[in-house]
């Protein structure tokens, strides 16, 4: 009998002892809360295609509680599960475009509804929905509905910097303008590639050669297609003046009428139409190497004592630049192609990187419209350049104000 009690009390002391942490951990886990200020209304700054809904967040909100948000076409139903939110994840501190940098946001949970059952929203009629609280066991929810209607904004305030910086910009490009037509001497670096066209063409006439003039592989929408041929008007009123002859193969016929007509009316300004020959700007194919081929036949039979290639280009490049090398002519080259400026640089005498290709117009003409854009954007992305040094800077000392400033503009 006395063995039997020994036994009974030891069982006892083992689930007490169990028991008692487990009762220690349902105390620190506070109890399911229901939510709390559940609302819902037109997302702010949008094209009208989605609804904000924001709540109040919980003590109870943890690991393994969800919020569950519930939607429906009526009041009456019927309501459909849509989402499912991570109690821990979600609040309108995540959003500081709408909300903007208060702390309080960091104690309401914010979600932003795009769809119903992989629909669009109507912007006719309003949208309910209903929101519950789960952590698996337990689902309690919020007592009342909330319901709202997309609608479209005419202005979206959280791009108020850019239209600040586009009209800064604005005028710093009209102001320089105006400073360019009363002075032509406008400084810009100086461009070595753009300095020698006139050297080379000068080589050129000397020899009693023809310069060759490429403008890339791409078509007439292409920027640095648009560049290129700007560039082949200064050149061609140049190779006018000094009577010697150029010739532009083209990879596409568009750009090919476009480059007949911009040399045609080089050659007009410089007061040489009859010295204009159409046959010297002619398309060949649209073919990548075979227009490459051609090229180089060009290139060997003609013997060229110039080669300007101005424009985007592919993996012609090596082929075409290394066959003028070989030839013995004098060559200038000008991509905003970052993968082919290497086979430039090592096959060509001067080489335009990048944005040297849009400057050069502005540079060898010299005309007041074009001089006062180029300084306008110099000092545009100056500024940009600035502002990023200065935020890094601010940054890593630990004032985060700039970093705030572009999350919330």
């Amino acid at each position: 009998m006395n063995c039997h009690y020994a036994r009974s009390g030891l069982i006892t002391l083992i689930i007490v002892l169990l028991a008692f942490p487990l009762a220690v951990l349902a105390q620190d886990k506070p109890s399911l809360m229901p939510p709390q200020d559940f609302i819902a209304f037109d997302t702010p700054n949008d094209d009208g295609k989605s609804i904000s809904l924001i709540w109040k967040a919980s003590e109870s909100d943890r690991e393994g509680v969800y919020y569950i948000i519930y939607a429906a076409t009526s009041s009456k139903g019927p309501w459909k599960e849509q989402y499912r939110v991570l109690s821990t994840t979600r609040f309108k501190s995540d959003a500081p475009q709408y909300f903007g940098l208060s702390k309080d946001n960091e104690k309401w949970h914010f979600y932003e509804v795009t769809d119903i059952n992989e629909n669009p929203l109507s912007i006719t009629t309003p949208t309910y929905f209903k929101l519950a609280v789960t952590d698996g066991t337990n689902t309690i929810a919020f007592p009342g509905i909330a319901l709202s209607m997309p609608q479209g904004n005419w202005f979206d305030t959280s791009k108020i910097n850019v239209l600040v910086f586009v009209i800064v910009f604005s005028f710093l490009v009209m102001y320089f303008i105006s400073l360019a037509r009363k002075n032509l001497n406008l400084f810009i670096r100086h461009i070595p590639g753009l300095d020698a066209i006139e050297e080379t063409i000068g080589r050129a006439t000397e020899m009693g050669r023809p310069i060759l003039y490429l403008n890339g592989l791409l078509d007439m929408s292409s920027l640095s297609t648009i560049a290129s041929t700007s560039i082949l008007g200064k050149v061609a009123r140049k190779v006018a003046n000094y009577d010697s002859q150029i010739k532009v193969p083209c990879y596409d016929p568009i750009v090919m009428s476009v480059c007949q007509e911009v040399v045609k009316e080089s050659y007009l300004e410089a007061g040489r139409p009859d010295a204009f020959k159409e046959d010297n700007i002619f398309f060949i194919t649209n073919d990548q190497f075979a227009y490459a081929a051609a090229v180089d036949g060009i290139i060997v039979r003609h013997k060229p004592a110039a080669n300007l290639y101005m424009g985007y280009y592919y993996a012609e490049s090596l082929l075409i630049a290394e066959t003028g090398a070989v030839s013995g002519a004098m060559q200038i080259a000008g991509t905003d192609s970052i993968t082919q400026l290497p086979f430039f640089i090592t096959t060509c005498d001067y080489t335009l990187m990048g944005e040297e290709l849009y400057a050069a117009s502005a540079y060898l003409s010299r005309e007041p419209l074009q001089l006062g854009s180029l300084k306008g954007q110099d000092f545009g992305k100056g500024f940009i350049i600035l502002m990023l040094v200065v935020g890094t800077i601010v940054s890593t000392i630990g004032y985060p104000f700039f970093v705030n400033l572009v999350r919330t503009f």
